[in-house]
Protein backbone atom coordinates (compact mmCIF):
# COMPACT_ATOMS: atom_id res chain seq x y z
CA UNK A 1 0.00 0.00 0.00
CA UNK A 2 1.33 3.42 -0.94
CA UNK A 3 2.23 5.73 1.90
CA UNK A 4 -0.21 8.50 2.72
CA UNK A 5 0.71 11.92 1.41
CA UNK A 6 2.14 14.55 3.69
CA UNK A 7 -0.08 17.53 4.52
CA UNK A 8 1.64 20.88 4.89
CA UNK A 9 0.18 22.71 7.91
CA UNK A 10 2.70 25.56 7.79
CA UNK A 11 1.31 29.04 7.32
CA UNK A 12 2.76 30.13 3.96
CA UNK A 13 5.34 32.90 4.06
CA UNK A 14 4.23 35.14 1.20
CA UNK A 15 6.53 37.19 -0.98
CA UNK A 16 5.31 40.71 -1.85
CA UNK A 17 2.06 40.17 0.05
CA UNK A 18 1.11 41.12 3.63
CA UNK A 19 0.93 38.38 6.24
CA UNK A 20 -1.02 38.60 9.50
CA UNK A 21 1.01 39.45 12.58
CA UNK A 22 0.29 40.38 16.19
CA UNK A 23 -0.46 44.12 16.36
CA UNK A 24 1.87 44.61 19.35
CA UNK A 25 4.89 43.51 17.33
CA UNK A 26 7.27 46.47 16.92
CA UNK A 27 7.73 45.86 13.20
CA UNK A 28 5.59 44.12 10.58
CA UNK A 29 7.09 41.11 8.81
CA UNK A 30 8.55 41.78 5.40
CA UNK A 31 9.66 39.32 2.75
CA UNK A 32 10.73 40.81 -0.56
CA UNK A 33 12.60 39.88 -3.69
CA UNK A 34 15.82 41.84 -3.83
CA UNK A 35 16.91 40.38 -7.18
CA UNK A 36 14.86 38.23 -9.53
CA UNK A 37 15.76 36.19 -12.62
CA UNK A 38 12.21 36.75 -13.89
CA UNK A 39 13.06 40.44 -14.08
CA UNK A 40 16.40 39.97 -15.81
CA UNK A 41 18.71 39.56 -12.83
CA UNK A 42 21.40 36.84 -12.82
CA UNK A 43 20.00 35.19 -9.66
CA UNK A 44 16.91 35.27 -7.49
CA UNK A 45 17.26 36.16 -3.79
CA UNK A 46 14.84 37.31 -1.12
CA UNK A 47 15.30 39.45 1.97
CA UNK A 48 13.45 38.19 5.04
CA UNK A 49 12.72 40.44 8.00
CA UNK A 50 10.45 38.73 10.52
CA UNK A 51 9.80 38.49 14.22
CA UNK A 52 10.65 35.03 15.61
CA UNK A 53 6.90 34.66 16.29
CA UNK A 54 5.70 35.48 12.77
CA UNK A 55 4.30 32.60 10.77
CA UNK A 56 4.39 29.03 12.06
CA UNK A 57 6.68 28.77 15.08
CA UNK A 58 7.32 27.03 18.39
CA UNK A 59 7.61 29.03 21.62
CA UNK A 60 10.42 28.13 23.99
CA UNK A 61 10.22 28.68 27.78
CA UNK A 62 12.51 31.71 27.34
CA UNK A 63 9.65 33.50 25.58
CA UNK A 64 8.02 34.25 28.95
CA UNK A 65 10.34 32.92 31.65
CA UNK A 66 13.61 34.62 32.60
CA UNK A 67 16.77 32.52 32.25
CA UNK A 68 14.72 29.58 30.97
CA UNK A 69 15.73 27.20 28.17
CA UNK A 70 15.80 28.47 24.60
CA UNK A 71 14.65 26.99 21.31
CA UNK A 72 18.10 25.59 20.44
CA UNK A 73 17.87 23.55 23.66
CA UNK A 74 14.48 22.05 22.79
CA UNK A 75 14.63 18.27 22.34
CA UNK A 76 14.53 17.56 18.61
CA UNK A 77 11.75 15.00 18.99
CA UNK A 78 9.41 17.61 20.51
CA UNK A 79 7.94 18.15 17.06
CA UNK A 80 8.74 14.75 15.54
CA UNK A 81 6.54 11.71 16.10
CA UNK A 82 2.90 10.71 16.60
CA UNK A 83 0.42 13.57 17.06
CA UNK A 84 -3.31 13.91 17.63
CA UNK A 85 -5.48 16.48 15.90
CA UNK A 86 -8.44 17.37 18.11
CA UNK A 87 -11.27 19.46 16.72
CA UNK A 88 -12.70 22.13 19.03
CA UNK A 89 -16.35 22.94 18.38
CA UNK A 90 -16.58 25.94 20.72
CA UNK A 91 -16.42 29.07 18.59
CA UNK A 92 -14.99 31.28 21.33
CA UNK A 93 -12.49 29.46 23.53
CA UNK A 94 -10.84 26.15 24.32
CA UNK A 95 -12.36 25.06 27.62
CA UNK A 96 -11.64 22.23 30.02
CA UNK A 97 -15.09 20.72 29.50
CA UNK A 98 -14.36 20.11 25.84
CA UNK A 99 -10.87 18.76 26.53
CA UNK A 100 -11.77 16.19 29.19
CA UNK A 101 -13.56 13.66 26.91
CA UNK A 102 -10.44 13.36 24.74
CA UNK A 103 -8.41 11.87 27.60
CA UNK A 104 -5.18 13.59 26.64
CA UNK A 105 -2.10 11.87 28.07
CA UNK A 106 1.34 12.96 29.19
CA UNK A 107 3.94 13.14 26.44
CA UNK A 108 1.46 13.42 23.58
CA UNK A 109 1.64 15.99 20.81
CA UNK A 110 -1.76 17.63 20.54
CA UNK A 111 -2.84 19.96 17.74
CA UNK A 112 -6.10 21.84 18.19
CA UNK A 113 -8.20 22.52 15.12
CA UNK A 114 -10.71 25.34 15.59
CA UNK A 115 -12.74 27.57 13.33
CA UNK A 116 -9.58 29.69 13.05
CA UNK A 117 -8.23 27.50 10.26
CA UNK A 118 -11.28 27.99 8.07
CA UNK A 119 -12.04 31.60 8.95
CA UNK A 120 -9.15 33.60 10.38
CA UNK A 121 -6.66 32.77 7.65
CA UNK A 122 -8.91 34.20 4.96
CA UNK A 123 -7.59 37.64 5.86
CA UNK A 124 -4.06 38.95 5.34
CA UNK A 125 -4.62 41.16 8.38
CA UNK A 126 -4.74 40.20 12.04
CA UNK A 127 -8.16 38.92 13.11
CA UNK A 128 -9.04 39.84 16.69
CA UNK A 129 -11.93 37.39 17.02
CA UNK A 130 -10.12 34.04 17.12
CA UNK A 131 -10.48 30.95 19.30
CA UNK A 132 -7.98 30.96 22.18
CA UNK A 133 -7.16 29.02 25.37
CA UNK A 134 -8.86 29.85 28.63
CA UNK A 135 -6.46 29.99 31.57
CA UNK A 136 -8.30 27.02 33.07
CA UNK A 137 -7.57 24.98 29.93
CA UNK A 138 -3.90 25.91 30.10
CA UNK A 139 -3.71 24.77 33.75
CA UNK A 140 -5.56 21.57 32.89
CA UNK A 141 -3.09 20.73 30.10
CA UNK A 142 -0.11 21.71 32.23
CA UNK A 143 -1.28 19.20 34.82
CA UNK A 144 -1.27 16.47 32.18
CA UNK A 145 2.03 17.56 30.59
CA UNK A 146 1.66 16.77 26.90
CA UNK A 147 4.93 17.24 25.04
CA UNK A 148 3.56 19.80 22.60
CA UNK A 149 0.31 21.68 22.04
CA UNK A 150 -0.52 23.49 18.83
CA UNK A 151 -3.14 26.05 17.88
CA UNK A 152 -4.27 27.32 14.50
CA UNK A 153 -3.62 31.01 15.04
CA UNK A 154 -0.91 33.48 15.99
CA UNK A 155 -1.14 33.06 19.77
CA UNK A 156 -2.86 30.80 22.27
CA UNK A 157 -3.94 33.77 24.39
CA UNK A 158 -6.78 36.27 24.06
CA UNK A 159 -6.09 39.43 22.11
CA UNK A 160 -6.29 42.49 24.35
CA UNK A 161 -6.03 40.45 27.55
CA UNK A 162 -2.39 40.52 28.63
CA UNK A 163 -3.21 38.56 31.78
CA UNK A 164 -4.63 35.68 29.75
CA UNK A 165 -1.79 35.76 27.23
CA UNK A 166 0.83 35.69 29.98
CA UNK A 167 -0.85 33.06 32.15
CA UNK A 168 -1.61 30.62 29.34
CA UNK A 169 1.95 30.78 28.04
CA UNK A 170 3.69 30.76 31.42
CA UNK A 171 1.57 27.91 32.73
CA UNK A 172 2.33 25.62 29.82
CA UNK A 173 5.97 26.59 29.36
CA UNK A 174 6.77 26.21 33.07
CA UNK A 175 5.30 22.71 32.87
CA UNK A 176 7.66 21.86 30.02
CA UNK A 177 4.94 21.97 27.36
CA UNK A 178 6.15 23.55 24.12
CA UNK A 179 3.68 25.68 22.15
CA UNK A 180 3.27 25.45 18.36
CA UNK A 181 1.39 28.44 16.96
CA UNK A 182 -0.02 29.54 13.61
CA UNK A 183 -0.54 26.15 12.03
CA UNK A 184 -3.15 25.73 9.31
CA UNK A 185 -5.38 22.70 9.90
CA UNK A 186 -8.05 23.59 7.35
CA UNK A 187 -7.22 20.52 5.26
CA UNK A 188 -6.78 18.15 8.20
CA UNK A 189 -9.39 15.86 9.74
CA UNK A 190 -9.34 15.00 13.46
CA UNK A 191 -7.33 11.88 14.16
CA UNK A 192 -3.87 10.40 14.54
CA UNK A 193 -0.93 11.59 12.48
CA UNK A 194 2.80 11.55 12.15
CA UNK A 195 4.16 15.04 12.77
CA UNK A 196 7.40 16.42 11.40
CA UNK A 197 8.16 19.91 12.69
CA UNK A 198 11.69 21.26 13.05
CA UNK A 199 12.58 24.82 14.01
CA UNK A 200 15.46 27.01 12.97
CA UNK A 201 18.35 26.43 15.37
CA UNK A 202 18.46 29.92 16.86
CA UNK A 203 20.92 30.33 19.71
CA UNK A 204 19.08 31.59 22.81
CA UNK A 205 15.96 31.71 20.69
CA UNK A 206 12.68 32.67 22.35
CA UNK A 207 10.92 30.93 19.47
CA UNK A 208 11.79 29.09 16.30
CA UNK A 209 10.13 29.54 12.91
CA UNK A 210 9.42 26.11 11.47
CA UNK A 211 7.98 23.96 8.71
CA UNK A 212 5.28 21.60 9.97
CA UNK A 213 3.82 18.65 8.07
CA UNK A 214 1.45 15.81 8.95
CA UNK A 215 0.86 12.34 7.54
CA UNK A 216 -2.10 10.16 8.60
CA UNK A 217 -1.30 7.13 10.74
CA UNK A 218 -3.14 3.92 10.06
Amino acid sequence: MAKQEWIDITFPMPVDRPMPYFPADPKPPRIERIVDVDKGDRVTMSQISINSHNGTHIDSPLHFIAHASSIDQMPIDTGVGPARVIEIKDRETIKVAELEPHKIKAGQRILFKTRNSAEAYKSDKFVEDYVYFTTEAAHYLAGIKPRLVGLDYITIGKFGDQSNIAETHETLLKAGVYILEMIDLSGVKPGDYELLCLTLRMERGDAGPCRAILRPLK
